[in-house]
């Protein structure tokens, strides 16, 4: 029987199986795995999914909806990493997990369609540790997941004609209760500017106002474009956050700030409050003769 339906689309794999067969020999690394999947298939079971299939290392499974998915995934990187036989030379084994809510097949217990590629890609976008979604998938969560889920970067995806948004899930609780945690610069009390604005190859750009966000990165889609092998598609982004403007990076190589007086602050996926005026620099200290360098000025 061959049904069209929307279901959320999960892959989950163990990240660095081939070093473990190396490491403990094949029977053992087969037992680790075996063990790592058992608990992703638990944790699938619970949360109202079904696996369609388990291929050496991975699963992939199936949720009604994205919340569904989500609280699957979280499970499982909860429940190996504290899994006690999970630990190879006193380290836990990790796990990497993608999703995409969107149509499938479902033919003869297994399912078919570009949403199924789509989330096999989050799969490979994503680090020991993450939980990567699709912009379908995040825009189908509660109030509650979206609230801990940034937007990391664009990828090409097969069967899609543009570059496909990732988002990660902060799933850890003492990440997720304090979302953007701010390296300051500077902790002056009292000081509450009211926009942020930034010049950058003869353009000016203003923050606040009323708009209260910008995106910087390669990608033509942002508000800032910057150019360069450093810069990831969608590598930062500014925006006005209890009463700071907050640079918040969301790249592969980090972005710096150098404030007039001199001090430097550099944040990879974390942020840093903007103090006075200074200077951005994305994937690379910024020189203050330099054309690439983000020159940003607060207003009271």
């Amino acid at each position: 029987m061959i049904t069209e339906t929307e279901v959320a689309v999960l892959f989950a794999d163990v990240v660095g199986s081939t070093r473990l067969y190396e490491s403990l020999g094949d029977q053992a690394a087969r037992d680790k795995i075996v063990a790592c999947v058992a608990v992703m298939c638990e944790a699938t079971s619970r949360n109202r999914g079904s696996v369609i299939k388990t291929i050496g290392d991975e699963i992939l499974a199936i949720f009604p909806t994205a919340d569904d998915a989500v609280n699957a995934a979280a499970e499982m990187q909860h429940d190996v990493g504290a899994h006690p036989a999970l630990v190879v030379h006193g380290q836990h084994i990790a796990i990497r997990i993608g999703c995409h809510y969107g149509p499938v097949v479902l033919e003869s217990k297994d399912i078919f369609g570009s949403s199924v590629h789509t989330a096999n890609r989050m799969t490979s976008q994503a680090k020991a540790g993450q939980i990567i979604l699709s912009a379908d998938t995040f825009q189908r969560l509660s109030a509650e997941w979206r609230a801990v889920t940034r937007q990391i970067d664009l990828t090409p995806v097969r069967g899609h004609s543009e570059d496909v948004e990732l988002f990660e899930v902060v799933w850890q609780q003492e990440d997720a209760t304090s979302m953007l945690p701010s390296i300051a610069i500077d902790a002056r009390t009292g000081h509450r500017p009211k926009r942020v604005r930034l010049r950058y190859r003869g353009r000016e750009y203003v923050l606040g106002d009323g708009k209260e966000s910008l995106t910087l990165g390669r990608s033509e889609e942002n508000d800032i474009v910057v150019k360069g092998h450093l810069v990831s598609r969608i590598h930062a982004r500014i925006e006005l956050a209890r009463s700071k403007f907050l640079l918040v990076d969301q790249s592969t190589n980090g972005s710096f700030v150098t404030t007039e007086e001199g001090k430097e602050a550099f944040v990879r996926r974390d942020s840093v409050a903007l103090r006075d005026r200074g200077l951005i620099g994305l994937g690379h200290l910024p020189e203050p003769g330099s054309p690439e360098a983000i020159r940003y000025q607060l207003e009271d």
